[in-house]
């Protein structure tokens, strides 16, 4: 038989201020000299970074203030932030801001008396000397400057995946937390579960040799193509169009774009791979410790202007990386492999991980999705030892952000491993786009030769937006 390892003051409005420079209101702010609960957690967690972050598992250590939750902002209520509100509503969510009312409201009815706002930028502004941290959970394209505000701002920030809209917005935010000594995780809340842990303890203690090829393809049931835009409607009363538009080109209401479909359209979204990539790609970079391709190459449909493919393969190449060789990774969008049509169970019946991650090492195979993975071939590993577990279960993504805001150290999933993941991911999106093979310069996270690629990897803001 085959074995399978499973492992309440209403501010919605829009205030007309002008945007301002975070840095001059965050110096002035910690100009002051009184000393309060926030700036102490601040300096606490870095006092015990040190140690705690070598384990790289901050939440083991006792909270050094279990009673004193933190203050935290919420950008976007609704679908996933919803999730994340939930996810940290063990500390205390005294903000939220959504462009709409509908969600707004919704949010405010679980939480009554967080303080609500339209643009998240008054309310960063306004909440500034109240807050220890903020989540982000818009739509991809505001991702960016929405978590890089709060880290100018000297906030702790979870940011859902991916963590930005473009591989530039990646790395600044990557630099930030960096210099801003802040704690940082990306929402790839698959990342916690214990099945990718065990995963990654096969791979790590060499249950199937050296791994130098991966494959990960996602074939998820709605659409991510054919997007369009149609400006034949006006705004429903709750959505505020213009600052749900953000940073993107300025265009008139397009029906059907909030509250999922946005990721249909290039200006919001990157289709499939932008969607899922950060979450199947992510056990490979895990496991094998990938951080930024050099060389990216893409295949797919006729490039659409407007909107994400139907499908789309690419190919990524790692270079060594501390001891271990180079790796060959390919994704595939609603697509599968041709390796994926052989493989077999104990009874000779085709194996069918609808999505997976495949990795081939040099005495068999392990093929995971997000909650069950199995060793191939089944005959190998029929009885196999596993080895003892290194990886700690996690306490819950949510929660290791939290503790290791209280602890210090770092998160499993904080800006400088999941910004590594995100250009990565977004690269194979410029490459099929400009139509070119990228080779792609780690240190200044810019392309090789000049081209539109290298256009691509940034975009220009709208009027009154900045990163």
């Amino acid at each position: 038989m085959t074995s399978v390892f499973t492992n309440n003051t209403d501010l919605n409005q829009h205030f007309e201020l002008p945007f301002f420079d975070v840095r001059d209101h965050h110096s002035f702010m910690h100009s002051r000299s009184k000393v309060t609960r926030r700036s102490f957690l601040k300096q606490s967690s870095l006092a015990v970074g040190a140690s705690a972050s070598a384990l790289h598992f901050p939440w083991i250590a006792k909270a050094q203030s279990p009673n004193d939750k933190l203050q935290i902002a919420a950008i976007g209520t609704g679908g996933r932030a919803a999730a994340n509100v939930a996810g940290a509503s063990h500390e205390a969510i005294v903000a939220m801001a959504d462009v709409d009312s509908n969600t707004l409201d919704a949010a405010a009815k679980k939480l009554p008396d967080a303080r609500k706002y339209r643009d998240f930028r008054v309310m960063l502004e306004r909440e500034a000397d109240k807050i220890d941290a903020v989540l982000v959970g818009t739509p991809d394209h505001t991702h960016a400057p929405a978590a890089a505000m709060a880290l100018r701002m000297g906030k702790h920030v979870y940011c859902e995946k991916p963590l930005t809209h473009t591989v530039h917005e990646a790395r600044v935010l990557t630099d930030l937390a960096k210099q801003k000594q802040l704690v940082t995780q990306m929402g790839t809340q698959i990342h916690a579960g214990n099945n990718y842990r065990r995963v990654v303890e096969l791979i790590q203690s060499g249950a199937i040799g050296k791994v130098e090829r991966v494959h990960v393809w996602v074939s998820i049931g709605h659409s991510y193509s054919d997007g369009r835009f149609t400006t034949n409607t006006q705004a429903p009363a709750n959505l505020d169009w213009d600052l749900w538009l953000g940073p993107a080109p300025e265009r008139p209401f397009t029906e059907g774009v909030h509250p999922f479909n946005w990721r249909r359209f290039w200006d919001y979204g990157n289709g499939r791979l932008g969607d899922f990539g950060c979450h199947y790609m992510d056990l490979a970079h895990w496991a094998l410790d990938l951080r930024q391709p050099t060389h990216i190459e893409s295949k797919g449909p006729e490039v659409d202007l407007v909107s994400t493919p139907p499908w789309l393969e690419v190919d990524y190449k790692h270079p060594t990386r501390n001891g271990r060789g180079p790796v060959h990774l390919t994704w595939y969008g609603n697509r599968k492999p041709d390796i994926a049509k052989t493989l077999k169970d104990a009874e000779g019946n085709p194996i069918n991980f609808g999505s997976a991650v495949l990795f081939i090492g040099e005495k068999g195979m392990v093929i995971s999705d997000y909650g069950k993975h199995l060793l191939l071939p089944v005959e190998t590993y029929r009885d196999f030892k596993r080895p003892d577990e290194f990886i700690p279960n996690s306490i819950g993504h949510h929660k290791e952000w939290t503790e290791a805001i209280r602890n210090g150290g770092k998160t499993t999933c904080n800006f400088e491993y999941s910004g590594a993941l995100t250009e990565a991911v977004l690269l194979g999106s410029v490459s099929y786009r400009s139509g070119e093979a990228i080779e792609y310069i780690v240190e200044s996270a810019n392309t090789r030769t000049p081209g539109k690629a290298r256009d691509m990897l940034h975009k220009e803001y709208r009027k009154g937006w900045y990163l």
